[in-house]
């Protein structure tokens, strides 16, 4: 109610004149209204007409009988007549009948009155118009509403013509425009519309609904729209996004476009209207003020945050010592800043966030969104069939960087260092905004405005995780990625269908719902695992929190922090005299000789986690048995015997996996982060991160080894698309190999 009456505020504070209200009745299962509402319902739906009323809005209420309604049965008219009037003696004066996304056939029993659907539809809408009195607003949608609709045109359309020729002349017929969304609205193709309906159609533009696509959002102004339109047409409503506050750039950029025919201002502009729509909404974002569903005890100074679990994929760790085992279980050291700190590195991304911190926008503060923060949030969201300059620059520099990533390349020749120069240039620029977007992410969370919070945080959150992805893709692409002769595979055959586009015919515009996604779901295909909608679709936290985490490839000065990582998860399990005993036997043939396929999570403390990924497992073996175990024999001499039986247990943990398992999966991965992270998601966009370099340097699938007791990591793991390959009855291993393919 309180969302409401703040749009009614916004509406007529821009000039706005109607509003649609409309729950899509379905009418045999709410036949009478008092079975629907209860009497408090009632009576705030009464209010909430009234509040429109007070306001000098119309209300309109909006039913949707086409898909049980049977056109010939009297007594399904006379329910149909009894709920509009109930609604009528609440004091509604305005009303529409729905007939869209329906089965075009009529019944047995219709077909033999009626001669098309057309007519019965019609038919009813007539009578039911007359049975209330000829209200001054009455509004139909027919089933053809778009020209994409219409068979075989508009103007050949005999559904349409019959619509025009029988339909009361006083009701207003419901259109979109060419398309179900279109890009544009010309008086051209209305003036069309008006010749076959013979009255001026109303509009209902879709240009900002986003309820086909649970990924997009439109937050840019009412633009595509021909200001000659508002003289010619019988009305106009905006379908706006579901979210309520994602809704005042798209209403107050409507109010100017609909004020400059009040007034006769200038030709509108929508980069000046989304300008004042900007200006205004600063206040609204900047304003202290808590969502509606969000509960808090009385004086309580601050909400309640509860970790998510986060656990690594570790199949040395034995069950119920991974880090998502009950907190109350002592396992693990206090982790610190002067810890997170020992090995001498510094995390970019804490830097970041202490330098946040230090300006009063962190998690610990509501702070206030800038300006440019706000455009940049706009520009990635903006309308569509059209990215804002923000989105657009995002995805043009992956693009290049994509196809050019061959200057760089590991084994490729040698390239002029302006050309390599070029590149890192590009690459520069296109960190520094996916960190715009990081920092996007924490002024969202840690705003005032807790409503705005919860409306604009599912897409917010499903960015940063993408653009925190890409981020370190591009930076391991930087000397990692092969060149397209390497016998693993070729670089462009991963990226070969990118940018074609999907479906529709020649030379014809496909409606925004065919490419999901929007800005995210165009930079996951730019990578070489995009394909695959199980690594980027996941739900946000239910708890949103605004650390600011980093994923980039390893370094040499990371190890340090590793092993003190591992020495933390290992604790119980596991003891030794050897400080890097430990560290050696998880992760240390992995560092030094695959050191390119291991990223690395840091938040503002420092390293927190990790994955490590080998190419080819076999010649990874043939490696370790050559280089790394008599390196680990001479660091861990035979008189010191626990070390030297450690030694051989490392070599058992290589395993032996048969052919049939390589052949398909020649990669294996491990994952490992410490259990404070709050945000479960880094954990997945982590995985993908390795996921996306494997497959750029060509192989067709990765496993990886869980024990059969862990269900929560073979719980993980299946939902990032890896199926049971071998159990241990199979073979002499206990643990269970989960493989995926890329």
């Amino acid at each position: 109610m309180d969302q409401r009456r703040a749009l009614f505020h916004w509406m007529q504070q821009w000039g706005l004149n109607t509003y649609l209200y409309g729950p899509k009745d379905d009418l045999k299962h709410r036949l009478l209204w008092r079975e629907v509402y209860s009497s408090d319902e009632e009576a705030q739906l009464r209010a909430l007409i009234l509040e429109a009323e007070l306001r000098g809005l119309t209300f309109v209420y909006a039913l949707s009988p086409g898909q049980d309604i049977v056109f010939s049965s009297s007594s399904d008219l006379s329910l149909l007549k009894r709920k509009l009037q109930q609604v009528c003696e609440l004091g509604c004066g305005a009303f529409a009948l729905l007939f869209d996304d329906i089965d075009p056939s009529l019944s047995q029993a219709d077909s033999e009155l009626f001669s098309s659907l057309a007519q019965a539809q019609v038919s009813v809408t007539n009578d039911m118009y007359l049975s209330l009195g000829e209200p001054a607003v009455f509004l139909f949608c027919p089933t053809e509403y778009c020209g994409s609709l219409c068979s075989p045109s508009v103007s050949k359309s005999l559904y349409l013509q019959t619509v025009g020729e029988e339909l009361l002349p006083s009701i207003s017929v419901i259109w979109t425009g060419s398309r179900v969304i279109s890009r544009t609205l010309t008086v051209e193709s209305l003036s069309e519309v008006e010749g076959v309906l013979q009255r001026p159609p109303l509009v209902w533009d879709n240009l900002h609904a986003n309820d086909y696509d649970s990924r997009r959002l439109f937050l840019g102004p009412f633009k595509g729209r021909a200001p000659e339109l508002r003289t010619q047409l019988r009305g106009l409503l905006l379908n706006p996004n579901c979210e309520f506050e994602a809704n005042y750039i798209p209403l107050h950029s409507l109010g100017s476009w609909f004020r400059g025919h009040q007034t006769q201002d200038c030709e509108y502009c929508p980069e000046r209207a989304l300008t004042s729509a900007l200006r205004d909404w600063m206040d609204e974002l900047n304003r202290p003020r808590q969502a509606g569903h969000q509960s808090r005890k009385a004086g309580s100074g601050s909400e309640r945050t509860i970790p998510l679990p986060v656990f690594p994929l570790d199949p040395s760790s034995p069950p119920g010592s991974h880090p998502c085992s009950p907190p109350s279980s002592p396992r693990i050291e206090p982790r610190g800043p002067q810890q997170r700190s020992s090995s001498g590195c510094k995390s970019e991304a804490g830097e970041a966030l202490k330098t946040q911190t230090s300006s009063g926008t962190s998690s610990g503060g509501k702070g206030a969104l800038t300006e440019d923060q706000v455009r940049l949030l706009v520009g990635l969201h903006y309308l569509p069939h059209e990215h804002g300059p923000s989105a657009h620059r995002l995805l043009q520099d992956l693009t290049w960087l994509k196809a050019n990533c061959h200057m760089v390349s590991s084994n490729g020749k040698k390239t002029p260092t302006q050309k390599v120069e070029e590149w890192r240039e590009k690459s520069r620029r296109f960190l520094s905004l996916c960190q715009d977007i990081a920092d996007l992410h924490c002024s969202v969370v840690g705003g005032a405005n807790r409503a705005v919070l919860y409306d604009l945080y599912p897409y917010v959150w499903d960015l940063r995780n993408t653009a925190l992805l890409a981020r370190a893709f591009v930076c391991w692409l930087d000397g990692r990625v092969m060149s397209d002769n390497s016998a693993l595979g070729s670089w462009k055959d991963c990226f070969h269908w990118c940018g074609q586009s999907p479906g529709g015919e020649q030379g014809v515009e496909s409606e925004p719902w065919v490419f999901k996604g929007g800005v995210s779901g165009e930079v996951q295909m730019l990578l070489p695992a995009g394909g695959s909608t199980e690594l980027f679709t996941h739900p946000p936290p239910l708890f949103p929190t605004s650390r600011l985490y980093n994923i980039r490839p390893y370094l040499s000065k990371d190890k340090v922090e590793l092993y003190r990582m591992v020495r933390q998860l290992h604790t119980q399990s596991e003891t030794s005299s050897h400080p890097d005993l430990i560290g050696d036997r998880c992760l240390g043939a992995c560092l030094a000789l695959c050191p390119e396929y291991c990223f690395i999570l840091e938040d503002e403390l420092g390293v927190c986690g990790c994955v490590l990924g080998v190419q080819d497992v076999r010649s990874f073996n043939k490696r370790c048995q050559a280089s790394w175990f008599p390196a680990m024999r001479d660091k861990y001499p035979p008189r010191a015997l626990p070390l030297q039986e450690s030694v051989g247990g490392l070599q058992e943990d290589l395993g032996e996996y048969p052919d049939s398992l390589l052949y398909h999966f020649p990669s294996q991965l491990r994952l490992d982060a410490l259990p404070e992270l709050v945000d479960v998601s880094v954990s997945r966009t982590l995985l993908t991160a390795l996921l996306t370099a494997l497959k750029a340097n060509g192989s067709p699938g990765v496993f990886c080894e869980v024990q059969p007791t862990d269900r929560q990591r073979l719980e993980f793991l299946t939902k990032l698309g890896f199926l049971e390959i071998l159990r241990g009855e199979a073979r002499s291993r206990e643990g269970v190999v989960m493989g995926r393919l890329l």
